[in-house]
């Protein structure tokens, strides 16, 4: 577990640069992401020994194994977040290890909860673009916005878990020359869009 210290600039020093290490500042992210599960009304625990997951969550039977990762690294028009064990490591999680993954944008206060299958599944990736805070480049630095504050996610099963897949990127509202232009609407993202109880709550790899 290893933290990225990036920050932006800012006129205050920041309250994640205060920390004398990198696991000093992952242990302070994984209590954030246990007080907040806590008060969403889950119960939570801290596994035994080492363990590829960083907190346990039970809801009724079921008991999920969550990886906690963080970011302050902006990068273009957003954050840019680590998946891996190790910063620069070339190690991977497997779905044997764990559930899901909560990942923080520690300057926006935003949490994401995101399946492990569609980080370590069959189309492994590395990093993901989080909270997009202007309109993005690429279409899929959105992919993730279902899935930011979905603390419904808990209450699910790890078959459930498995089933879970990255919807399709919205289509740009940006005109390309020889490009047809793309009507207003709302974009379903897919059926497991969930709703997040009206919450908007806005550094590299923890």
């Amino acid at each position: 577990m290893g933290t990225g210290m990036s920050s932006g600039k800012s006129t205050k020093q920041n309250e994640w640069d205060r920390f004398s290490s990198f696991k000093q500042r992952g242990e302070w992210v994984e209590l954030q992401f246990m007080a907040v599960a806590a008060k969403h009304r889950f119960a939570v625990s801290k596994p035994w020994g080492t363990q590829a997951y960083d907190v346990g969550i039970e809801h009724g039977a079921n008991f999920l194994r969550v990886q906690v990762k963080s970011t302050t690294h902006r990068a273009g028009g957003g954050y840019r977040c680590m998946f891996r064990p190790r910063h620069r490591a070339m190690q991977t999680y497997t779905l044997n290890q764990l559930d899901l993954f909560a990942a923080y944008v520690i300057p926006l206060d935003a949490w994401y909860l995101i399946p492990a299958t569609l980080i370590v599944g069959a189309d492994h990736i590395s990093d993901a673009m989080l909270c997009p805070i202007q309109p993005p480049v690429k279409k899929k630095s959105y992919r993730y916005e279902c899935y930011r504050e979905a603390w419904n996610l808990l209450t699910m099963s790890r078959p459930e878990l498995a089933q879970c897949h990255v919807p399709p990127s919205p289509p740009s509202h940006h005109r390309r020359p020889g490009s047809r232009r793309v009507t207003k609407g709302s974009v379903r993202l897919d059926q497991m869009r969930l709703d997040s109880k009206g919450q908007d709550a806005t550094g590299f790899e923890r």
